[in-house]
C-alpha cells in the first residue's frame, strides 16, 4: 500500500452464530428412513424392494466411461430384441427410456441378455387367483415366492483386459495413424478417382 493510511480492518464476522447449521436430528432421521423403507417394502410386496430393473450403461465423459452404472431405462430396440412389448415392460417391473439410443452392439447385446435373464427368473402373479392368465405362475410357485431385498440383477464391472507392456514398446496397431489414413482416404477419394480416370483416358489417347 502507498502512503501512511490506516490498515483495513473490516469486521464482517460478528454474527457468525446466526449462520451455523446443526444436525441434531441425524439419529432421528436415520430411524425415520429405516421405518419408511420397511413400510414401502410392505406396500409394494411382492415386488422387489429396489424398484424397476435398470439397464447397464456407460458413464458420460472420458472420466467416467470406463465404468458401468445403472441407466434410466431400456431402449425400445433392446426390448424388441428381447421379445418384450414396450407397454408390457412397465407392468412386469422393467424401466423404459424411449429417448436413449444404442451406440454400440456390445452394449445392446449386454442389455438384451440382462432382459432375458430377468425374464427367466420373473414370477408373474395372477390378478385373480382363481383366473390365471397365460404366462402367470402357478399356485405353488406363487406360494414359494419371496420379496427380493437388494438391487435387481446387480451390475458387475467387466474384467480389465488391458495387457501390460514395457514402457517404450510400441503397439502392433497404430490407432492414431490408422484413423488419420482412413480420414484422408475418405477426403481424397474423389480427387484420386478423377486423377486415375484422367490418366486412363490419356493412356488410351496415346494408343
Amino acid at each position: 500500500m502507498k502512503h501512511n493510511n490506516v490498515l483495513p480492518n473490516a469486521h464482517f464476522r460478528k454474527d457468525w452464530q446466526l449462520h451455523v447449521r446443526t444436525w441434531f436430528d441425524q439419529p432421528g432421521k436415520k430411524k425415520s428412513r429405516r421405518v419408511h423403507r420397511i413400510k414401502k417394502a410392505a406396500q409394494i410386496a411382492p415386488r422387489p424392494v429396489d424398484g424397476l430393473l435398470r439397464p447397464a450403461v456407460r458413464g458420460q465423459t472420458v472420466k467416467y466411461n470406463m465404468k458401468l452404472r445403472a441407466g434410466r431405462g431400456f431402449t425400445l430396440e433392446e426390448l424388441k430384441a428381447a421379445g418384450i412389448r414396450r407397454k408390457e415392460a412397465r407392468t412386469i417391473g422393467i424401466a423404459v427410456d424411449h429417448r436413449r439410443k444404442n451406440r454400440s452392439v456390445e452394449g445392446l447385446e449386454a442389455n438384451v441378455q440382462r432382459l432375458k435373464e430377468y425374464s427367466a427368473r420373473l414370477i408373474v402373479f395372477p390378478k385373480k387367483a382363481n383366473k390365471p392368465k397365460k404366462g402367470d405362475a402357478d399356485a405353488a410357485t406363487v406360494a414359494a415366492a419371496t420379496q427380493l431385498r437388494g438391487p435387481v440383477l446387480p451390475i458387475v464391472q467387466p474384467e480389465n483386459t488391458d495387457i501390460e507392456r514395457p514402457i517404450g514398446e510400441a503397439p502392433k496397431v497404430q490407432a492414431y495413424a490408422t484413423l488419420r489414413k482412413a480420414r484422408s482416404d475418405k477426403r481424397l477419394k474423389g480427387v484420386r478417382e478423377a486423377r486415375a480416370k484422367a490418366a486412363a483416358e490419356e493412356e488410351k489417347a496415346k494408343k
